[in-house]
């Protein structure tokens, strides 16, 4: 059901791959609750996925950017600004990739030099991001900027690797950003931490079934899916939510409050 949330705003969803991905879901949200959006990935994801399909289902623009790359990040907000016909009012970052743990490096064994290349993509892109859009003053006075993170960033999920740092990473640019971007520009900026989702990506984690299993268990509500999430992102860019900052929001059906679920023990 569409409340048009989000009428005549306009917003950029980064990483949408195919229909597993969160960022398809919240893309589709978003058009459907008003908004109009451009879509961009990385120009490898471009190749490889169906992001073609949702940019001409949405009517959506697509525009590629490497998000490590600050000229690629300026190109895609002057562009974005451009199509859309003014400033935008939210963006989603939903980036993650650890070559560790795709090469199946184990954590004490971790090759350094991907582990850098990890922390580029999946966080710090998140402060270039901002970095540019405040330069270019892109985003627009109460806009909202989101990052998805993961509970690993506070607890310990041995076969996640260096990409729980890097959701802690994410989580601090958010906190620390968010102080500058409010006090400047009132712009709002705020992690959601989802469920464990059947995302192309978080599928490639080892024993991916098994843990997804134990947290729809362990969860009162059972896992968050990436449509509910879609849901979630839109309340949060919406004006509905214009205190809200530097937060890290769980969206995972109760499991980061529980100790222990009794139906967990029959498993």
């Amino acid at each position: 059901m569409s409340n048009q949330l989000l009428a005549n705003k306009r917003g950029i969803i980064f990483g949408a791959l195919d229909e597993q991905s969160i960022a398809w879901h919240v893309a589709e949200k978003c058009v459907s609750q008003g908004a109009k959006i451009t879509l961009t990935n990385a120009p490898v994801a471009l190749r490889m996925g169906k992001i073609m399909e949702l940019s001409e289902k949405l009517q959506a623009e697509l525009i590629g950017a490497d998000a490590t790359s600050v000229e690629d990040l300026e190109n895609l907000l002057n562009k974005s600004t451009e199509i859309l016909g003014g400033k935008i009012d939210f963006i989603l970052h939903s980036i993650g990739m650890s070559l560790n743990v795709r090469k199946g490096k184990h954590y004490t064994d971790s090759n350094y030099d991907f582990m850098q290349k990890t922390f580029d993509i999946s966080a710090i892109s998140f402060h270039k991001l901002m970095q540019s859009a405040l330069k270019l003053d892109s985003i627009a006075e109460g806009g909202s900027v989101v990052a998805l993170t993961y509970i690993a960033a506070q607890r310990v999920f041995p076969d996640y690797g260096e990409m729980a740092e890097s959701k802690a990473l994410l989580e601090s640019f958010a906190r620390s950003f968010g102080y500058h971007y409010g006090t400047l520009k009132k712009v709002r900026v705020n992690t959601i931490s989802q469920s464990p989702t059947w995302t192309t990506a978080g599928s490639g984690v080892k024993g991916f079934k098994e843990f997804f299993d134990y947290a729809d268990k362990m969860s009162p509500l059972g896992n968050a899916s990436a449509d509910a999430c879609g849901d979630y992102c839109v309340a949060l860019f919406s004006d509905l939510t214009k205190m809200v900052t530097m937060q890290n929001l769980y969206h995972d059906g109760g499991f980061s409050t529980m100790g222990m679920n009794p139906a967990i023990l029959n498993l």
